[in-house]
């Protein structure tokens, strides 16, 4: 008996041991399945921790000729009673190449090493568990960046100070300096336990509420020291002062109304005398290796007096994140747009969220009627869901061609607020010889690093908006952009000197008046020609520059620095979405020879004074302002704690047709009867805690039996409803239409 005893109970002990590693493994499973989402920050009653470490961020930025070289200092401060460990995550130029990086404590200075990426994650890793100082620098994305600083000891105030360098491209005699300050809220599909294999991490970033002011310090000062006599310069963006010192130097300052201006971009632009761009050769010499920047204005744009009839494809994403501001000024610059094409023209508009929406199954002729369907069809939209950008182009690249002898040019137009940034660049890439892709970035805070991706990659320059009263100059300069290129097979060639590693390698067709640039290196002595040479209406056209004539300086080292960069974004940025080992290993080596941040690169500093026992620091990541102008549907959800999504309830509504009614003729037998299957699936927009009685809804249908404008109205109804409703009857379309010309209709439904 005690024997039957005794195995029964070894039988529950090890059954209960069973259910208890399930239950863990499926626990562990639901955490890995989880995917990474933004979430707004609530600010803990716990007074111990400081949870806004970051004081302040501040830029000085020097402009000499074409060359920005910019400093960026921010500043740590622990006014609470814990060690901290800081997280902050920030954007930078899409061309910046980060060379360096210090750490400040008090009086001394910590200058930061490059290390592969793991090895200086584990550096820091094993100085913040011995209780030492330490910042780590890693990239996110090209444009996105992560800093940890360690072991902030009460009282403690810590500067990082951030260099880098890069390029100024000027455009139709116009130089515009970007400096990004705020990464808007990411949408990703990628789970928790895929997060540290493919940099997406950074997603789960804590936001402040829309309308609020960052909760950190913001500076901006620039020195240009220009060359040439400067004719005009402004700030879009900021309230800024300026001070011309001589006519080719000038000083711009914030204004101190702009202390809190880090939730939006700061722009400047500057032109010189006669819109003259600066065209040249500079060359530089570092031990071994010498390397020269060739910089070459084109011709004037020319009048082309037969432009082909074309395609054109608007992709524009309504999801949440573009709600009211941006998608504002999406619907403003595609009505520009349209409204501009040629009769000869065709179009057709794809909206996309978390599901996409077609105005035609075939392109559109550009007629007043088909433009004025158009312009109806995207004022309907309203911003609401995921923003899926890889199966909506998917689906256009897929789309067969109305004609085989049109060109057809997909204008994708978002705030870029997804993580599929090189998914997104391959799919373009493998179709380049049937589609022209170009990018519109919307917004105060767009992605600037998929927009200006999508652009190069499609082999077209980026455009972005940041207001709405900019979107009309912006359409029309991108009809003039594509339509009449500047200059056609464009080739360099080069005669009495040896020249290795030079990129671009191929130069695509200039497609506005902004210089041919051309870095490489060159062995032995400065000598011979470099050539760039192209067509231009018909004609030929080239540019030759005597090396001989252009001597080496210390003050070009940035070349260095800026061809690595280029190198490594042919490499990395679009080298498809699975890494090859020997490309790692070969961008792993540039950034450690160039001392360059890149994605398998990171700068660590580490300070070697204990100041704690490493074990008891908070870790705290900086909560960031939305984007002006962003919604708080970009980030989607109320939860103020990390991975915490709210259950949502169903809804008990059952919508039930009372009448229907056409104002513009009869109907299809059959209509009622699809009209009602449609009608019991707009419950899912209904939430438990609003209540209606009914509502009525008045549609209009093109020849094809796509809606294309929405109505609705009710008593008592929120406007957040009516804006649910409206989003989904505009995916409906009846198929079995099978009338002439399109139908206005009103139907009642009740509740």
């Amino acid at each position: 008996m005690k024997n039957t005893t005794l195995s029964i109970l070894r039988f529950v002990l090890l059954a209960q041991l069973i259910l208890m590693v399930a239950l863990s493994a499926k626990a562990q499973k639901v955490a890995d399945d989880k995917t990474l989402s933004p979430y707004f920050f609530v600010k803990s009653e716990n007074t111990e921790a400081d949870q806004l470490p970051l004081k302040s961020t501040k830029a000085s930025v020097n402009i000499a000729g074409v060359i920005a070289d910019v400093t960026v200092t921010q500043r740590y401060a622990n006014e609470g009673d814990s060690p901290l460990e800081a997280i902050y995550v920030f954007p930078t130029s899409t061309r910046a190449a980060i060379y360096g990086l210090e750490m400040k404590i008090g009086n001394r200075t910590i200058t930061a090493e490059i290390q592969e990426k793991n090895k200086a994650r584990k550096n820091y890793e094993a100085a913040k568990s011995e209780g030492k100082r330490a910042s780590l620098l890693e990239q996110e994305r090209p444009n996105v960046f992560q800093m940890n600083v360690a072991n902030i000891q009460p009282g403690d105030v810590i500067e990082v100070i951030l260099k880098y360098t890069e390029l100024m491209i000027p455009e139709e005699g116009v130089y515009e300096f970007v400096y990004p300050t705020v990464v808007g809220p990411r949408y990703s599909e990628t789970t928790t336990a895929e997060a540290s294999k493919s940099n997406s991490g950074f997603v789960a970033t804590p936001y402040q509420k829309e309308n609020k002011l960052p909760n950190y310090t913001f500076g901006m000062e620039v020195y240009l020291s220009a060359g040439m006599p400067i004719q005009h310069m402004n700030c879009k963006t900021h309230e800024v002062s300026i001070a011309h010192e001589t006519i080719s130097t000038a000083s711009l300052t914030l204004d101190a109304s702009e202390t809190q201006g880090g939730n939006r971009d700061f722009v400047f632009e500057y032109g010189l005398s006669g819109d003259a761009i600066e065209s040249g050769l500079l060359l530089y010499e570092h031990n071994d290796e010498q390397f020269f920047l060739a910089m070459m204005q084109p011709p004037k744009r020319v009048t082309t007096n037969q432009i082909p009839p074309r395609e054109y494809i608007f992709v524009v994403d309504v999801s949440g994140s573009m709600g009211g501001f941006p998608l504002n000024i999406s619907k403003k610059l595609l009505r520009d747009l349209i409204t501009g094409l040629r009769p000869s023209d065709r179009f057709n508009v794809m909206v996309f969220s978390g599901s996409t929406g077609l105005l035609s199954e075939q392109a559109l002729h550009a007629s007043a009627e088909n433009i004025e369907t158009a312009v109806n069809f995207i004022d309907s939209q309203r911003g609401g869901g995921g923003t899926r950008l890889l199966p909506a182009l998917q689906q256009v690249l897929d789309m067969p061609r109305c004609d085989v002898d049109l060109s057809r040019s997909v204008v994708v137009v978002t705030d870029g607020y997804v993580s599929v940034e090189k998914e997104t660049y391959d799919i373009i890439r493998n179709n380049l010889d049937q589609t022209n892709v170009y990018a519109f970035g919307i917004g105060s805070g767009v992605n600037r690093y998929i927009i200006d991706g999508m652009a190069h990659v499609g082999g077209g320059e980026p455009m972005v908006i940041t207001t709405q009263k900019e979107a009309h100059a912006k359409a029309e300069k991108f009809r003039k952009y594509i339509n009449r290129p500047v200059l056609t097979q464009v080739k360099t060639s080069f005669n009495g000197i040896e020249v290795y590693d030079m990129e671009p390698s191929t130069i695509p067709d200039v497609l506005a008046e902004r210089p041919v640039i051309v870095f490489g290196k060159y062995k032995g002595t400065p000598k011979g020609n470099i050539t760039i040479s192209g067509y231009t209406g018909g004609a030929s056209y080239s540019k030759t520059f005597k090396v001989a004539n252009y001597k080496p300086s210390k003050r070009n080292a940035a070349i260095r620095s800026l061809w690595a960069r280029e190198r490594i974004k042919l490499l990395d940025d679009y080298n498809g979405v699975d890494s090859d080992p020997e490309t790692t290993k070969e961008i792993t080596n540039l950034g450690l020879k160039y001392n360059l941040m890149t994605a398998y690169t990171s700068f660590v500093a580490i300070d070697h004074e204990v100041v704690g026992d490493g074990q008891s620091v908070e870790k705290v990541k900086q909560p960031l302002p939305l984007p002006q102008g962003v919604s708080n549907a970009a980030v989607g959800f109320d939860a103020g704690t990390e991975g915490v999504v709210r259950k949502r309830k169903k809804s008990n509504v059952n919508p039930v047709v009372l009448s229907v009614e056409s104002f513009t003729g009869k109907l299809p037998i059959d209509f009622e009867t699809m009209l009602a299957k449609k009608v019991k699936r707009l419950k899912s927009c209904f939430a438990t805690t609003e209540r209606v009685d009914g509502f009525e809804v008045i549609i209009s249908t093109n020849e094809t039996g796509k809606v294309i404008s929405v109505e609705v109205s009710a008593k008592g109804m929120s406007e957040a409803l009516k804006a649910k409703l409206k989003a989904k009857i505009l995916k409906w379309q009846f198929i079995s239409w099978r009338l002439e010309g399109g139908r206005t209709i009103e139907f009642s439904v009740r509740t």
